[in-house]
Parts: C-alpha cells; sequence; structure tokens
C-alpha cells in the first residue's frame, strides 16, 4: 500500500467516524430511559446511561442532566472492555 492510498484510508475512516458521530448527536433523545448501576437509586449522584438505536449509549451524570456524551456502539465496546480490563483505575 502507497503512502498516499494510505492516508486516502485513513480520511475515508476518520470522515465515516465523524458521520456516525454527528448523526449521533442528532438524535432526539429526549425520551430515552435513563439508567444507573444496580441498587442506585435516581435520586443519587450516580453514572447514568441510555441506550440508543444501533448500540450506542448515551452518558450523564446524575447531577448534571444536560451535560450528555453520546458513544458509538464500538466505542462504548472498547470503553466497556477497558474498564474491565482496569485501563481506567486510579492508581
Amino acid at each position: 500500500m502507497t503512502d498516499a492510498h494510505a492516508t486516502t484510508t485513513d480520511e475515508s475512516l476518520a470522515a465515516e467516524k465523524q458521520r456516525q458521530k454527528d448523526e449521533l448527536y442528532a438524535l432526539d433523545i429526549s425520551g430515552v430511559e435513563w439508567e444507573g448501576a444496580p441498587g442506585t437509586s435516581p435520586d443519587e449522584e450516580r453514572v447514568e446511561i441510555a441506550r440508543l438505536p444501533e448500540g450506542a449509549v448515551a452518558m450523564r451524570s446524575s447531577l448534571d442532566k444536560e451535560t450528555v456524551l453520546r458513544y458509538t456502539k464500538a466505542e462504548w465496546d472498547a470503553f466497556v472492555l477497558g474498564a474491565r480490563d482496569g485501563e481506567f483505575d486510579l492508581r
């Protein structure tokens, strides 16, 4: 593979990822069901997630319901695997 072809492929992948993120953030999520970890209550501080189409996920803090992060299925799967593997453990 030539450098030019690799660059074109990288640019195509980046454009596709951006298209997916744009579509994800364009979704109306006003009616989604937010979930917290089992055993937690909606009135306590917690991380909440909502399942979106095609395996995507939205995440927010129960203390800041206006700030919502959205992840594609691939991003969410990578995060969950990393968390399970200890990548986000604070030292």
